[in-house]
């Protein structure tokens, strides 16, 4: 469905942001990118979207494509109309409309009547959202937010949805409700996902492959259950030791092991 061949990003072209990666997202799989800050996860992103311009980026290496078509180069509404999604980190509502409306603004790109019910589709995955469905989405709290911008891309039926860091600023509990909605949709109605994400153990036990970026490019890929296993996984990531204990600050602070990627 979705493959990224070597591909090369610059920012103000000269500022090297990716450095060849390659990733495949199949039909009706949930993938995840891990990485600190910095890495290049959003970029990604970006760079599948087309939304790379607004930040004076560009792919200038590689190619991404999309259902077999090459789609790097393109606008971002050619791309959003061909079936990808870009759920931006930082809740991008419209504030002064209701939580409805902004919901209805998804289907902007549908050319079928069927908008009633794919709300009504919606409404099913976020039931919370029906009893603020008339709410000013500006006063909504930040998981009722996420909520509802990521009904607004389903309501445009992706193929492929796009989600940055979904879980930032999140509480627990409504960060494993809005993950458990995400799989529940993905296997439900065969939604394609790519999500970027710092929590590591929630983005493992939902997905079903992983990729780790460090400093732009892919150093380790694999199935999310095999990554789980994975000594420097454990350690960078999931902050255990190699007996599955939690290390503490202090032991970390005193011994750092070098990523054996590195």
């Amino acid at each position: 469905m979705l493959k990224m061949i070597n591909v090369e990003v610059k920012y103000h072209e000269v500022i090297l942001a990716l450095r060849g990666v390659s990733l495949e997202v199949s039909k009706g799989q949930m993938v995840s990118i891990l990485g600190a800050n910095g890495a290049g996860k959003s970029t990604i992103l970006r760079a599948i979207s087309g939304t790379l311009l607004r930040e004076d980026g560009e792919v200038t290496d590689g190619s991404i494509e999309f259902d077999g078509r090459r789609i790097d180069g393109l606008e971002p509404f050619s791309i959003a109309e061909g079936g990808i999604l870009h759920v931006m980190e930082g809740r991008r509502i419209f504030s002064h409309l209701s939580v409805e409306e902004n919901l209805l603004t998804g289907a902007i790109m549908r050319r079928d009547v069927r908008s009633k019910k794919v709300l009504d589709q919606v409404y099913a995955y976020f039931p919370h959202l029906v009893s603020v469905q008339k709410r000013v989405a500006g006063y909504l709290s930040g998981g009722e937010q996420q909520m509802v911008v990521i009904g607004r891309a389903l309501m445009s039926r992706p193929k492929l949805l796009l989600l940055d860091e979904p879980s930032l600023g999140l509480a627990p509990l409504i960060l494993k409700e809005i993950f458990e909605i995400l799989k529940a949709v993905n296997q439900r109605e065969g939604i394609s996902i790519l999500v970027v994400e710092q929590n590591a153990k929630i983005a493992l036990d939902s997905t079903h492959y992983g990729y780790v970026l460090e400093n732009g490019r892919i150093v380790l890929d694999g199935p999310s259950n095999k990554l789980k296993e994975n000594e420097d996984i454990k350690e960078f990531y999931l902050g255990l030791s190699e007996l599955g204990t939690r290390k503490s600050y202090r032991d970390f602070k005193h011994y750092s092991r070098r990523k054996r990627w590195l």
